[in-house]
């Protein structure tokens, strides 16, 4: 109010145009005075949700994180494997597998008269035949490795003459024995015994064999001697081997006859070769006359078929020596058999996997097809021996 007296007053005296300026500057003034202050921000208002259920008020600014560079980032995923339908009715986890069999055959090629291995031949001259049906042969190999054996020896306390041609034998087999190789030693008599489990040192098996001196018991138990045997190799992979030196018979297993022939059979990779003992005895007692004389020949005989079939099922050999000069022959003739053979694979024309056995038969032909025939320099017809199995067990399906 007093400004305005003031302009009322002095408006008599002024000039007009110095009046309308005085009257602006006294409007203007008060308005760059505030401008010029400082602002102070206005309280904080509650936020409120709009009507229309929207964000509310502005939150101010945002911080926007920082793009990465693009040798930083993480590649992207693979794509997913598409998803098969499965047909209608079939299970969810529906899957097929279908499995091939295939039949290994270790053929052995040896000269009858010398024992020798026939080596060169090639795989047209073998023929396969499975319960009669000739099978084609896709795999074919001359196998000659490190073997794994076991010697199995009878130890009981019959004659010495028995355990003396056992030491004679089991000593000739070891001297032939190659740095590779494994072997175990296994002697029973009522009850078997582990003397050496599987070694490549020759000194440990030449020690225990020259710690067999007094056996225990008079029995000889062969049969369960050879199934515990067979039990204790099916835990090791590969081709192994049993050299089996015996009288033959047996007098007090639990084992019958037919379990053992059983067991051989249905038992694969294992190749067993017999060496009889007491050879010479038997020779010069043979034929006395008399009824326990007559029972114990038969009782003899009975045992060298047994072992020619253990030997024939497996594919090994059968040998009855009578002499101890006869061992060192015998035995290069079971290593060279064992080390050099041919390796034969199959697919059987029967793919059932029923758990039964099949008859196995090998034979040789030449180029044309018919019966191979064997000659030495002199022209001479060579007479030769297959050494096969006899057969094998087919896999049992798991249903």
């Amino acid at each position: 109010m007093s400004t305005i007296r003031l302009f009322v007053r002095s408006s008599r005296r002024l000039p007009l145009g110095i009046m309308v300026v005085a009257f602006a500057l006294s409007v203007i003034a008060p308005q760059g005075r505030a401008q010029n202050a400082p602002q102070q921000p206005p309280p904080p208002q509650p936020e409120t949700a709009p009507d229309s259920g929207g964000p509310g008020a502005d939150p101010g600014a945002i911080a926007l994180p920082k793009k990465k560079d693009k040798a930083d980032e993480p590649p992207p995923p693979a794509p997913v494997a598409p998803k098969i339908k499965n047909p209608e009715g079939a299970p969810s986890n529906y899957s097929l597998r279908v499995d091939v069999p295939e039949v290994t055959v270790d053929v052995g090629v040896v000269l009858e008269k010398t024992g020798t291995f026939v080596p060169g031949l090639k795989p047209a001259n073998f023929r396969v035949y499975e319960n009669g049906v000739e099978q084609k042969v896709s795999g074919f190999k001359r196998v000659e490795a490190p073997i794994t054996a076991l010697l199995l020896c009878e130890f009981a306390s019959t004659s010495y003459t028995f355990v003396y041609d056992m030491r004679n034998a089991a000593w000739s087999f070891a001297q032939q024995l190659r740095p590779q190789d494994y072997v175990a030693l296994m002697t029973f008599d009522m009850r078997t015994q582990i003397v050496t489990d599987f070694t490549q040192d020759k000194r440990q098996l030449y020690n225990s064999l020259n710690s067999l001196v007094i056996p225990g018991f008079n029995e000889r138990n062969l049969f369960d001697a050879l199934y515990e045997a067979e039990d204790r190799l099916t835990r090791i992979e590969g081709r192994k081997y049993i050299i089996v030196i015996a009288s033959g018979r047996d007098t007090f297993s639990k084992i019958t006859l037919d379990k053992i022939y059983q067991k051989v059979k249905s038992t694969p990779d294992i190749t067993i070769f017999t060496v009889s003992t007491g050879g010479a005895m038997r020779a010069m007692t043979e034929g006395r006359g008399g009824m326990s004389s007559s029972i114990r020949d038969m009782d003899y005989l009975q045992a060298d078929n047994e072992m020619k079939t253990f030997s024939k099922m497996t594919g090994g050999m059968s040998f009855f020596p009578r002499f101890t000069g006869e061992m060192p022959d015998i035995f290069s003739t079971i290593n060279t058999n064992i080390r050099s053979k041919y390796e034969l694979i199959y697919h059987p024309t029967n793919p059932k996997q029923d758990g039964s056995y099949r008859k196995l038969r090998v034979e040789l032909v030449d180029d044309e097809g018919r019966p191979l025939r064997m000659q030495d320099e002199k022209h001479k017809a060579l007479k030769y021996d297959i050494i096969a199995r006899d057969g094998y067990k087919a896999r049992q399906e798991v249903e």
